[in-house]
């Protein structure tokens, strides 16, 4: 047993399987108390069991550690708000909850259903969401706390994954607002964007070059969730860990912008923005002409 979360109580949504159940034994190898929420679903979402998440209690247990079982759909505002009771109920407290729980259903946009597109959002950026504002209301009132959030490189864009990808979008912007909204209360926000061998990256529809294990991914998540980590005013960034490598992404701004004294005219832009503003290539589409 290591002690960078000695003391401490975290949930960790989707901690059945791959990454979250990695986050959620890592966590608990370092001292943490752990709730682990899984509603054991397969990767479309279909078929919940309670199973999965109460065989890595019994992991937790059996390596010496306090973990309790959450079967708990966490697309609902009961859902995540019962993940943070039973957190509260259990260990008396909660100083971190990290959101990894997500499926999958992949469609090219012209195909795509309202009912491949509404479960994905629901569970990967809602279900942040819920949990997120059930713990940042006993973060804010303790002074203290860390919400980590999963996204993917996808949010830049996918092919077949355009739910998926705006989902994980979201989850960006929520980090951001969290951080933002919270850090006079002492709570910090990040998110992680995974590269890792797991059920879920199976179905990327692209060749991943550089790609680790889940327990890789676990490490940077114990570090987010230690108080190493908010010393260092580590909030609002993405990291992202693929085996031997973290990176972190930039920060959205500005890059080039022009300006007309009489204001502007289709006719205007279309002679000014190629020469001035330009563009700002996407990584998977062709550079543009000229």
């Amino acid at each position: 047993m290591g002690n960078f979360l000695t003391g401490r109580a975290v949930a960790v949504t989707g901690a059945g399987r791959g990454i979250g159940r990695a986050v959620a034994l890592a966590a608990a190898a370092e001292g943490a108390s752990v709730v682990v929420n899984d509603y054991g679903v397969s990767m479309d979402g279909g078929s919940p069991s309670s199973e999965v998440a109460e065989a890595v209690v019994k992991e937790i247990e059996a390596a010496g550690g306090r973990a309790v079982a959450v079967a708990d759909d966490i697309s609902t505002m009961a859902g995540g708000q019962r993940v943070v009771d039973t957190a509260l109920s259990a260990f008396g407290r909660l100083d971190g909850v990290v959101c990894v729980a997500g499926i999958l259903r992949e469609r090219m946009l012209f195909n795509m259903t309202e009912d491949e597109w509404d479960p994905v959002i629901a569970t990967h950026l809602k279900g942040t969401f819920t949990v997120f504002r059930a713990a940042s209301a006993v973060m804010r009132a303790q002074r203290s706390g860390t919400l980590i959030g999963f996204t993917s490189g996808s949010h830049q864009g996918s092919y077949s994954q355009a739910n998926y990808s705006a989902a994980k979008g979201g989850i960006i912007s929520l980090v951001r607002s969290a951080a933002l909204g919270l850090h006079k209360y002492g709570v910090t926000a990040n998110a992680v964007a995974p590269v890792a061998r797991t059920r879920m990256s199976a179905g990327v529809p692209m060749e991943l070059t550089e790609i680790g294990e889940p327990e890789d991914v676990a490490a940077l998540v114990v570090y987010l969730l230690s108080e190493r980590a908010r010393e260092a005013g580590v909030t609002g960034q993405v990291y992202t860990v693929a085996g031997a490598k973290i990176a972190v992404w930039a920060q959205p701004r500005e890059l080039r912008a022009a300006y007309a004294s009489g204001g502007w005219t289709p006719e205007s832009i279309a002679e000014s923005l190629p020469g001035s503003v330009g563009v700002d290539p996407m990584p998977l589409l062709p550079l543009p002409p000229g």
